[in-house]
């Protein structure tokens, strides 16, 4: 029933026309791009030099990587990139050349490099005390959960703290099945939750992780707007979870796990109107909602504070991680007075989870954002960036879409935009020459064609320029 549904979504899209021939396919990829005489970007100024690097070289730590570390470590350049300083959003190699830091945002820090407020809380309570979170009081743990709570929406304010992203989403999923009594959890076809074998088995992508199955984990259709067999039309995409939970389950649910933007699998953005409708099918099969805010979250989209707040809805679970310490190992679920109760039933601790140096940490980050502006900023710089990739689109036909929210951006690249087919090869090329004129970006999505953009918050309008001229250029010359 499902498949005649897809097909004839498909149909009435007009996807399943003939393909175009080899030769007509590589004609089109391979045409020449015109040489272009534009001068070349310059990077904006910025006041300071890292001290002189005397460490092993690239090529020495590459070696001792593959002689010690997991083989399956990847690499985002065919000339690895050893850094060895940060400031704020630029990043230093080892010969002191600096580079524009458009993807570590989402992968380590919210507030910049080294930022001084968040490195004086670092060193001043590591100086006076580290220590586990489950024996003694400290008031790092409480004040942090207290100030992480204020900027949660309506009862959501009891936090337990944990070690990583992939610590908090296995966390939120066994809660939401001890309170419910049910087993079964839906989750999103190209999703990202983590690295462990539960939130493996919700990632639902082989292609990223390893196939492991995990019984009672349902993959919904993904409302992607762009690929996605119902396009923009997210009411249609929640049909499929009711399915599930109708043909795939006694009727009942644990619960639905979802990013608002889907951060590893390509910066995608729901359908409208998809949350709003799958919280109501949910409710109904008495499942909680979890909210997984390891991307989106800590006011990185700039409309919001959290990615769920533009689809008005209220998650029973928030999940976060990675810009919650600006770098430090730090994660935390936060859901209500009554859900949290069921883990009393229980013998559940942390032992590094929330221990007092990152939590200080986590709570510096919260005022920096605050005293700085950084949700305003990312909403304005990022709408900004945005319009400018928007631009760039209509130059250059290789780029497919451009979507996201403040400074979560993408752009997919495609070598058709009708039959919008991956522009695999071309991606890491771009990926490349950016890098060696001193911008970098990340990858991502299911086929490794779209550009991840999440720059540090402090992003500003001059970066945005940058890295757009840069792109341009390098498109240009491709």
């Amino acid at each position: 029933m499902l498949g005649s549904t897809i097909a004839r979504a498909l149909r009435s899209r007009d996807l399943l026309r003939p393909r175009r021939s080899f030769s007509q396919q590589a004609q089109k990829q391979h045409s020449p791009l015109p040489e272009t005489d534009a001068p070349v970007p310059k990077m904006p100024p910025f006041d300071y030099a890292p001290p002189p690097y005397t460490g092993p070289s690239a090529a020495q730590i590459l070696q001792k990587r593959k002689q010690y570390l997991s083989p399956s470590m990847l690499y985002f350049y065919n000339q690895p990139l050893n850094v060895v300083d940060g400031r704020m959003q630029y990043l230093f190699d080892e010969k002191g050349r600096r580079y524009l830091d458009a993807f570590g945002g989402i992968a380590t820090v919210c507030c910049g490099h080294c930022h001084p407020d968040v490195i004086s809380a670092i060193l001043n309570q590591t100086n006076r005390l580290q220590h586990s979170t489950i024996l003694y009081l400290n008031s790092a743990i409480a004040d942090f959960a207290e100030a992480l709570a204020s900027k949660l929406p309506r009862d959501l304010k009891v936090v337990f703290f944990t070690n990583s992203g992939t610590e908090a989403n296995e966390l939120a999923m066994m809660i939401a099945r001890l309170y419910t009594g049910c087993h079964d959890i839906v989750s999103l076809r190209n999703a990202y939750h983590g690295n462990a074998a539960g939130t493996m088995g919700a990632t639902a992508q082989s292609n990223w992780k390893f196939n492991v199955v995990q019984s009672g984990v349902h993959h919904a259709l993904n409302p992607d707007p762009y690929r996605g067999v119902f396009g923009s039309d997210g009411e249609k995409y929640a049909n499929d979870v009711q399915d599930l939970i109708t043909f795939g389950t006694s009727g009942h649910i644990a619960g639905f796990i979802s990013e608002a933007i889907q951060g590893v699998g390509g910066i995608i953005e729901l359908a409208p109107g998809y949350l709003p409708a799958v919280y109501n099918t949910i409710k109904k099969a008495g499942g909680l909602f979890i909210a997984d805010e390891v991307q989106a979250g800590f006011a990185r989209t700039g409309s919001h504070f959290w990615g769920f707040e533009a689809h008005g809805v209220t998650p029973d679970i928030v999940t976060m991680a990675k810009g919650i310490g600006n770098g430090i190992p730090l994660g935390a679920v936060v859901t209500t007075p009554e859900i949290a109760e069921v883990l009393t039933r229980r013998c559940y601790f942390n032992t590094f989870g929330g221990n007092p140096v990152c939590t200080a940490a986590g709570l510096a980050v919260l005022r920096v954002i605050e005293k700085e502006k950084l949700q305003e900023n990312a909403h304005f710089v990022g709408s900004y960036l945005k319009e400018r990739l928007t631009a760039l689109k209509d130059k250059h036909e290789i780029i497919g879409d451009v979507r996201g929210r403040g400074l979560m951006l993408g752009v997919e690249l495609v070598t058709d935009r009708e039959l919008k087919t991956p522009a695999k090869v071309e991606t890491l090329h771009v990926m490349d020459q950016m890098k060696d004129m001193g911008v970098l970006i990340g990858k991502g999505g299911f086929y490794g064609n779209v550009f991840r953009i999440t720059p540090p918050l402090c992003f500003t309008k001059e970066d945005a320029d940058f890295l757009v001229d840069v792109m341009d250029y390098t498109m240009s010359k491709m």
